[in-house]
């Protein structure tokens, strides 16, 4: 078995342990469990905040307006959501779509921590305020440093992290649909350096 084979075998195995989870109160409310969906080798990840109704019926994250609206921001750059691997914080919709608590998002770091390991990102782009603290361990807030790249090590992987605005932030304000238009201009660089040959596409959880 290949290296890539067998962390995708190890991510499989992952999702089966999160689809049961019953780590937070979460488990009580949720229809399905958003574990993620795209390419499980994919060089790009993003990282959004918890899935909304429309996620939990389907099981899938960013389907609706504000995953059209990333549709569209990955187009614009030449991409595809095929080409990348998408997530949240929470793989559970908190109820009302409130804001995800300390203890939901502690109790679902494990989850992330091991996609990161496993689909081995070279960048990821977090999506708003939640996924930005948590992956970069800093309080700041998403409007100081949207669009300025760092490096971090996540998931035991140096990699680099662009924190972005959230998409549905931007399906609010046109003034921040255009600076994430600006800021996804920057991701394309460091994903062709040293870059190596494609691999094969493997969307194993849907998307």
């Amino acid at each position: 078995m290949s290296d890539a084979e067998s962390r995708r075998k190890a991510l499989v195995e992952v999702y089966s342990e999160a689809s049961i989870c019953e780590r937070c109160p979460l488990s009580e409310t949720r229809n399905r469990v958003v574990f993620g969906s795209g390419n499980a080798d994919a060089d790009l990840m993003f990282v959004g905040e918890a899935p909304g109704a429309e996620e939990d019926r389907q099981g899938l994250p960013f389907v609706g307006r504000a995953g059209n609206f990333l549709t569209q921001l990955l187009e614009g750059i030449g991409m595809k959501r095929e080409d990348v691997f998408i997530a949240n914080v929470l793989k559970c919709r908190p109820p009302g779509n409130r804001d995800p608590e300390p203890e939901e998002i502690d109790s679902c770091r494990p989850y992330l921590e091991r996609q990161v390991e496993l689909i081995q990102p070279r960048v990821i782009g977090t999506l708003g305020n939640f996924a930005t603290k948590l992956l970069t361990a800093n309080q700041t807030g998403i409007t100081k440093v949207r669009g300025v790249p760092q490096q971090h090590l996540i998931g035991g992987r140096h990699l680099f992290l662009l924190p972005l605005f959230h998409p549905a932030a931007g399906l609010r304000t046109p003034r921040v649909a255009e600076q994430l238009r600006e800021d996804f201009r920057q991701i394309p660089e460091p994903l062709v350096q040293e870059r190596e040959p494609e691999p094969d596409q493997m969307g194993l959880f849907g998307g």
